[in-house]
């Protein structure tokens, strides 16, 4: 039997955070080790670990994935959450790829100086309330059902649920005039393991904080300032 997944990363949100999401979405258990040193980081260069060089990392069913999008693909798919078909998984995959590009738009939040978080801020709620949430309130108006693709819960669902919350801890009303969106984080949230995952003691990690951003620094010896978009 295999064991449970173990992740490698920050403790923190970043882009681990989406392959937490999943895994308790599908009411899977996982096992965390927390990045804290340069020298962690090394190991597991040294060790092959990290093809690519770069984390996130997860250990499941044997195998050392990299690459969050192959991670979440992974994941979606072991565990029923990719569609039926063909057609579902490609519609599945282009509205994660739209909130995908959204949620980069919040990654580098954290490592901005205070006043380039206040210009990033605005752009965040402009991208969401003009091109991205308009899109997913079309779709679930158009087709009147639950869920974003074929009226069952899939991986799309969990990455939206993800970004309306995150886009909300910017600006806490960015869903007025979004009435479909609202009713579907309301549905959304209210699945048993989301609900269990939105609770206190879970594993979800809370708004990234400054020892977030240090520990980040320090460990991929990350010295540079990034910039608002």
């Amino acid at each position: 039997m295999a064991g449970k997944p173990k992740l490698y990363y920050f403790d923190g949100r970043g882009k681990m955070e989406s392959i937490r999401w999943l895994l308790a979405a599908a009411g899977v258990e996982f096992e965390e080790e927390f990045l804290e040193t340069r020298e962690q980081y090394e190991k597991l260069l040294q060790g092959g670990s990290l093809l690519f060089q770069q984390v996130p990392m997860v250990e499941i069913d044997g195998m050392k994935m990299v690459q969050t999008r192959a991670i979440l693909s992974y994941i979606a798919a072991k565990y029923n959450l990719y569609g039926k078909d063909l057609m579902e998984r490609a519609l599945i995959d282009m509205y994660v790829g739209g909130t995908d590009d959204l949620m980069g738009f919040i990654l580098i939040f954290p490592f901005l100086s205070a006043e380039d978080k206040e210009k990033q801020r605005a752009v965040i709620v402009q991208k969401a309330t003009s091109r991205y949430f308009p899109a997913y309130e079309k779709v679930l108006k158009d087709h009147g059902q639950d869920f974003l693709v074929g009226n069952s819960f899939s991986w799309a669902d969990v990455h939206l649920l993800e970004a309306i919350l995150v886009v909300e801890e910017k600006k806490s009303d960015v869903l007025l005039g979004f009435p479909q969106l609202q009713a579907f984080k309301a549905r959304i949230s209210s699945i048993p393991t989301i609900k269990k995952f939105l609770e206190p003691g879970s594993q979800r990690k809370p708004v990234p904080d400054d020892k977030y951003v240090e520990t980040v620094r320090r460990v991929l010896h990350m010295y540079y300032d990034m910039k608002a978009n």
